[in-house]
């Protein structure tokens, strides 16, 4: 039987404050405002509530109107993962593009740029960095968004990462402990399993978060996966000898823990949503994510009654929310003073973004091919995105190359048949093939294939994890599918 809480009692306000939700819309809902004057104490933004810059900035502000220590959280890795530019691409490469250049400085300005972006919007929270080591090359939600696949460059890319971001008042999240870099299933989906010795993972997975929690990391987002040798029964999120024994104990850390999405099917499909959430802060994690999906006040009051009842219960321990709760509200007091003592206007790089880009580029002319000087045929080989990124995002070279070549024509393709139907549009003239992950599509092997075969002369632009060879008269790989990223692509083609 669910008992339904209302008022302003200290039970109900801490249950409301360790619930980090998201809404739906543009402008601030009555509902959020009101849970805001109850003892809500963070928001998520997601694509769906953003317009542009001025529109989050006047959103911010009018939830900052009902609460000024407000955090508000928003999952901007930039590169392929884009909240606050989703509709037109991120003006920042991601984390892949910034490991394969390995310069932590740069990789410092570069969150520090987007620290101050985000900070002018009113946001002070941001759901990254991956400190994932991309171990597995079949990775289906990680991939790019890590900064590699060595540990030692992941490890200090994270620590630049943080101080970057952090130095504007923002506070980072390394994310997603305690290592997906190693699995072959995306947690959105299932739940997965990382059978992993315990050497290896202290020597891989926990370095690059043993490196942000040096580099002050004010928090620590949890993964949905289960690590048998850290834990045979339970996923990351819902593990006490994980978060609390693992990273609170053994390696030390004090800041907030916020869980993943708790919508996702590797919690909610395993345990229920509710069910899920109180196993969550009886582990040790102080914030809940969600509203990635379940964006409704019906959610908000569902999840508090399963707190506020555990605790009545003996489920959850009283000093536990307790304690979760004067986390969230520590970390908001952080960012109004950092806020508070910083001028953020300053020291703008708002070209930052496109210099790391073609920083990232890396060219590779396997034949002797004319070099690209008139109008082409742009085929975009186009796999099923995962949900972290999303499908509103645009991605691509098309449009850069149409600007630059006037005349040229593009595609999408997928499929068993991609390659043929490329062909088949492209009527015979020479074609810049878009591929995304070469290595994990074997229809997009195909389609290059066919490609090849028919023009030797073929383009290939890889806009993921590079892992195939190199193929193609000129082969270029961007390390990301950012919106900077297809720019400094389309810059390679024309250059030759």
């Amino acid at each position: 039987m669910t008992t339904f809480t209302t008022g302003t009692d200290t039970l109900t306000r801490d249950a409301l404050a360790v619930l980090q939700p998201g809404f739906a819309g543009t402008t601030a809902p009555d509902w959020v405002r009101r849970r805001l004057g109850e003892g809500l104490a963070s928001v998520a933004l997601f694509g769906r509530n953003v317009a542009g810059a001025e529109q989050v900035a006047a959103l911010t502000a009018q939830l900052r109107a009902e609460r000024d220590d407000l955090l508000v959280a928003i999952d901007e890795e930039s590169g392929d993962v884009t909240r606050l530019e989703v509709r037109t691409g991120s003006s920042f490469p991601g984390a892949h593009a910034l490991g394969a250049v390995d310069d932590t400085g740069l990789t410092r300005d570069v969150a520090r740029e987007l620290g101050r972006r985000l900070a002018a919007c009113g946001v002070n929270f941001n759901w990254a960095p991956s400190a994932d080591v991309n171990a597995n090359p079949a990775n289906p939600v990680i991939g790019v968004r890590s900064f590699g696949a060595d540990t030692g460059l992941v490890s200090r890319h994270t620590a630049a990462y943080v101080e970057g971001l952090q130095s504007t008042g923002v506070a980072a999240c390394a994310k997603h402990f305690p290592g997906h870099g190693d699995t072959n299933v995306d947690s959105h989906h299932a739940l997965p399993h990382i059978d992993l010795d315990a050497t290896t993972l202290h020597e891989r997975e926990l370095e690059p978060f043993r490196a942000a929690i040096a580099a002050g990391t004010r928090a620590v987002m949890s993964a949905h996966i289960r690590v048998p040798v850290l834990d045979p029964d339970r996923p990351a999120t819902l593990s006490r000898r994980i978060l609390t024994g693992l990273l609170r104990e053994e390696l030390g850390y004090q800041g907030l823990i916020v869980t993943d999405g708790m919508e996702m099917q590797a919690i909610s499909g395993t345990y229920g949503l509710e069910h899920g959430v109180v196993l969550a802060l009886a582990a040790g994690a102080d914030a809940i994510c969600v509203g990635g999906g379940l964006c409704d006040e019906d959610t908000v009051q569902r999840l508090q009654d399963a707190l506020v009842t555990a605790v009545r219960t003996g489920e959850l321990a009283e000093e536990r929310l307790a304690d979760a709760a004067a986390r969230v509200r520590g970390l908001a007091a952080w960012t109004t003073s950092v806020r508070d003592a910083q001028d953020t206007a300053g020291g703008e790089e708002p070209e930052i973004g496109l210099w790391a880009a073609r920083r990232a580029v890396t060219v590779t002319r396997t034949g002797s091919a004319a070099p690209v000087t008139g109008p082409v045929f742009v085929a975009t080989f186009n796999p099923a995105p995962n949900i972290a990124v999303g499908d509103e995002t645009p991605w691509g070279v098309g449009a850069e190359l149409e600007r630059r070549l006037p005349g040229t024509a593009t595609g999408t393709f997928s499929g068993p048949d991609a390659g043929a139907q490329a062909l088949k549009a492209a009527g015979g003239r020479r074609i810049v093939a878009v591929v995304r992950d070469e290595h994990r599509h074997a229809w997009m092997g195909t389609a290059l294939d066919a490609l090849l075969d028919a023009g030797p002369d073929t383009v290939v632009i890889e806009m993921g994890v590079p892992q195939s060879a190199p193929r193609g008269a000129l082969h270029i790989a961007t390390h990301g599918a950012a919106r900077v990223c297809g720019v400094a692509a389309a810059e390679a083609v024309v250059a030759g």
